[in-house]
């Protein structure tokens, strides 16, 4: 039971990318370039490593990626001030139309994701992912030893 739950929630997790993928190839997006810039919204003002990681690609792919998406007018790098070798990335005024596009295909997709789930499910699934991901950040911090 446990590891059917773990594939089907590792496949679905893979299903919705592809399908994110698919959506945002209409807006003339990859699925990186799409989450990159939908994280730089959500976290905005921080270095290429700390988007690298977040996007969970390697530092010389994000920076081809920053590469395209800066040469299209809809991000910029800008010098760090805490380390001279790191560039910050923010969003231009030209990439707020294509983020707020990016954002409300998010939200379709998830309305299509929860179709038919009432309101107090919605608030239920929330919850437990939420629960999900303080159990896997649990698991991911070293224990603490006490003396």
């Amino acid at each position: 039971m446990i590891i059917a739950t773990g594939y089907r929630l590792a496949d679905n997790s893979r299903q919705l990318r592809r399908l994110f993928d698919e959506r945002v190839r209409g807006l003339g997006l990859t699925g990186q370039q799409a989450r990159l810039l939908l994280s730089l919204d959500r976290h905005p003002n921080e270095n290429q490593a700390f988007y690298a990681e977040r996007l969970e690609i390697e530092p010389i792919t994000l920076t081809r990626i920053v590469d395209r998406l800066e040469d299209a007018g809809w991000i910029e790098r800008q010098p760090d001030p805490a380390d001279r070798r790191a560039r910050i990335l923010h969003l231009t005024d030209k990439s707020r139309g294509i983020v707020e596009r990016l954002n409300a295909s998010v939200e379709a997709l998830f309305e299509e994701m929860l179709g038919g789930f009432d309101a107090a499910e919605r608030a239920l699934f929330a919850e437990l992912l939420d629960r999900i991901a303080a159990n896997i950040l649990a698991a991911r911090q070293p224990e603490v030893v006490h003396g």
